[in-house]
């Protein structure tokens, strides 16, 4: 030491301290996410439900972060282009996606992807599940699911969806099948899009979750069944397709949140400890609860083996109702 300084070149002092600092800058680089906008692809376009959940799950992780959330619709081939890009985003935190039960069934449906569902991709948590229902336009002379069925003897029943593979073709097909029902699919970029033909009397039908509960109360849709076990306390007077003449059946869609694979874990806790934070809130529950759903809300462990569930359920159905995907 020279006048109680010490010289640059005690390398015993340098070793110790470069790399204690070096240390405590990533920590609180690692602290501060997020430090930029975050991006929050949608597979679908705007207006159906997948939209309106990710943008008040963005809402509220802008304002609880300080941090701009921007929506990016990315829509087509139920979800693939949007997966596309997520697959070969940076493990960051900074690109993040709204998935639905197309995510899940994908590989069961395209011969090739452009990335592995189970590898590519770190399962943030699952946010609503929504039961679906037989939407019918309300011009065509049906009363119950058995006049439905009655009509499709007569002429094929054309039946819209988000796309091929989504939530509403899936149901629509097992419907269909289970039904012993002639029919015909006809796929659209978004279910919001499908809904309005059917409204408009372009489609017949759909199997969904209205994108509006008031397309039902006001006469826009007829509900002609839920399908479900029970009725629902959502649509008290619907009666279950069972009891509307048809076949056991049951169908639900659902939606969650992704990152990019090898997500660090302090990021994909923090997100998930949010979202959950999102989903306990009023202004969410009572969204999902208008649109005639309920949240839901897991960690990364139970959601990835939920999605992998999906795919193994689905497999069987397809197996056993000989459901033809269009590819």
């Amino acid at each position: 030491m020279i006048d109680g300084v010490y010289k640059l070149h005690d390398f015993s002092i340098t070793r110790f301290f470069i790399p204690v600092f070096i240390g405590f800058l990533s920590i609180t680089a690692k602290a501060e996410y997020p430090e930029k906008p975050i991006r929050l692809i949608i597979p679908f376009v705007a207006g159906g439900t997948t939209d309106q959940i990710a943008r008040a799950v963005g809402t509220h992780l802008s304002q609880a972060w300080g941090q701009p959330v921007v929506m990016d619709n990315k829509p087509g081939a139920n979800g693939v282009i949007a997966s596309e890009i997520v697959a070969g985003a940076p493990n960051d935190g900074y690109t993040l996606m709204l998935v639905a039960m197309g995510h899940a069934v994908n590989p069961l449906i395209y011969k090739k992807l452009p990335y592995d569902t189970d590898r590519d991709f770190t399962p943030v948590t699952s946010l609503a599940k929504f039961n679906q229902l037989i939407l019918v336009n309300p011009k065509l002379p049906l009363k119950n699911v058995k006049d439905l069925i009655a009509l499709s003897k007569t002429r094929p029943i054309t039946y819209g969806s988000g796309g091929n593979g989504s939530s509403q073709h899936l149901a629509g097909a097992l419907f269909f099948s289970m039904a012993h029902m002639q029919g015909t699919h006809v796929p659209y970029k978004g279910g919001s899009q499908a809904m309005l033909d059917t409204i408009a009397g372009n489609i017949d039908m759909m199997v969904a979750q209205p994108s509006s509960p008031t397309y039902v109360s006001s006469g826009q849709l007829k509900a002609l069944a839920i399908a479900t076990k029970n009725r629902s306390p959502d649509y008290p007077n619907t009666p279950t397709v069972k009891e509307s003449g048809g076949p056991s059946f049951e169908s639900y869609s659902w939606y969650g949140l992704i990152a990019p694979k090898n997500l660090p874990p302090e990021i994909l806790n923090k997100l998930n400890a949010e979202t959950l934070v999102v989903l306990n809130s009023d202004n969410f529950k009572h969204l999902v609860s208008s649109l005639g759903g309920e949240t839901a809300g897991t960690n990364p462990t139970e959601f990835a083996k939920f999605i992998k569930e999906e795919r193994k359920r689905y497999a069987v159905a397809f197996k056993h109702t000989e459901i033809s995907i269009d590819q």
